[in-house]
């Protein structure tokens, strides 16, 4: 793994005590994307019959976010292994699910100053969800985008928020983190007609 620049924007502070260590890569190694896949899967999968949009990135698109460095992968270690992956990028390109030019368009201060951020996605091993893994990451993202006073957009499907209370948890997380303040952005509702 290599780091990039974001993480010299992560100070002593982002390694809280207690916390599990988070680094930030540029690159995941080709050796090591596999390992990650197969959290990522572990992770996602479910939602594959759960969610109506497509949840879960095929092998090549996952890839293709760790080797770019242009988005940046947040690693948190447990015991010297990798344990969990948030992923973080300033280049909206990067994300196929979502529209540059609206985040343009909403927040056209911050796109000036290059400070418009997509929370891309947050897993970790399953035995360890619910723990101080995500707390660490999410720790650690804040940091980046509050030294920048950024914004950052990031998506939940209806059943992570259904069943595990997702987006209160990411607010209740996040005010113990910084100053912030949360909007909805949109939202996409899908329909089905049963003929007979």
């Amino acid at each position: 793994m290599t780091t990039t620049a974001a993480g010299e924007v992560l100070s002593a502070a982002s390694h809280v005590p207690g916390l599990p260590k988070v680094t930030v890569e540029s690159i995941i190694a080709d050796e090591e994307v596999d390992q990650f896949y197969e959290l990522y899967l572990a992770a996602f999968g479910p939602l594959r019959a759960r969610a109506v949009a497509r949840q879960v990135l095929h092998r090549s698109e996952f890839s293709e976010q760790m080797l770019s460095p242009r988005v940046w992968k947040f690693v948190a270690w447990d015991h010297g292994r990798a344990a969990g992956l948030t992923t973080l990028t300033q280049d909206l390109s990067t994300v196929p699910w979502i529209s540059p030019e609206y985040f343009a368009h909403r927040y056209p201060e911050h796109t000036a100053r290059g400070a418009v951020y997509y929370w891309g996605f947050t897993l970790s091993m399953p035995e360890k969800r619910r723990n101080r893994l995500f707390l660490a990451m999410l720790s650690a993202v804040a940091e980046v985008v509050a030294a920048d006073r950024g914004v950052c957009g990031y998506d939940i499907c209806a059943y992570n928020n259904a069943t595990m209370q997702l987006a209160s948890e990411v607010e209740d997380l996040s005010r113990k983190l910084a100053n912030v303040t949360f909007d909805v952005l949109d939202t996409q509702t899908y329909y089905s007609a049963t003929l007979s």
